[in-house]
């Protein structure tokens, strides 16, 4: 057997140890373990075998299109972000880790969220694991760190004006049902304000896919938002 330059092993030890350091990047895989045994375990399988149980399975979840398991009876709404163009990556389970109904309105997912970015980072390091490039996390897609900046908390602590909202609100109504029912559309009466207006701003930052609703996101100001979530929240 032909024996490789030493020059060639000592280029192929550091690449491979450049991309482990890379990997390693979004956070500790190995506490992630514990967090997915705690949080996820209950719903959730992962690795070699994994079968969907109250959720679908999540090998290789990075890179793959929201409600695409075979054999997974998702949720309306789910089905309806997937075809829409919602694809799992770094920047978009994060934000659906740390509050699913937030990026995923009307998910049957049963949980309330992960708030602690730290926590996060490392339970996506470990789902990462699982991927089918693992090695090109965090520099490539479908991994890559969102660029985009964190909500301000100000922006949430807007007092929106549901009357300034009701005016606003007949652009919306077009499409959206006031009595909240649901045809085709996702309803948005009695909506939580704060997931409304994180909703709202991760079409406005094209975490959400949905290309009419990233137009109209996009025009409104945070007061207007706010007063829309104002509005929506108090209808019957």
């Amino acid at each position: 057997m032909r024996r490789r330059p030493l020059r060639l092993l000592a280029t192929i030890t550091l690449a491979a140890a450049a991309q482990s350091a890379a990997a390693e990047g979004i956070g500790d895989a190995a506490r992630g373990a514990d967090l997915f045994k705690g949080q996820c375990a209950g719903c959730h399988q992962i690795g070699n075998g994994a079968a969907n149980r109250v959720g679908p399975r999540l090998t290789g979840v990075f890179g793959r299109r929201a409600g695409r398991v075979d054999g997974f009876a998702y949720s309306k709404a789910m089905a309806r972000m997937g075809s829409d163009g919602l694809t799992w990556t770094l920047e978009t389970l994060d934000p659906y880790v740390a509050n699913p109904r937030a990026l995923v309105s009307g998910t049957r997912m049963n949980y309330r969220g992960l708030p602690d970015a730290t926590d996060r980072a490392d339970l996506l390091a470990y789902l990462r694991d699982f991927s089918d490039q693992p090695g090109n996390i965090p520099e490539a897609e479908p991994t890559a760190r969102k660029t985009d900046p964190d909500l301000d908390p100000a922006i949430l602590a807007i007092q929106g004006d549901p009357d300034y909202g009701a005016y606003l609100s007949s652009e919306c109504a077009t499409c959206h049902q006031a009595d909240g029912s649901d045809q085709g559309i996702p309803s948005i009466t009695r909506w939580p304000p704060q997931d409304f207006v994180v909703a709202m701003h991760a079409y406005k930052q094209k975490l959400r896919p949905h290309p009419v609703m990233q137009m109209m996101a996009g025009r409104l100001s945070n007061d207007e938002i706010a007063a829309l979530a104002a509005y929506f929240a108090m209808l019957d």
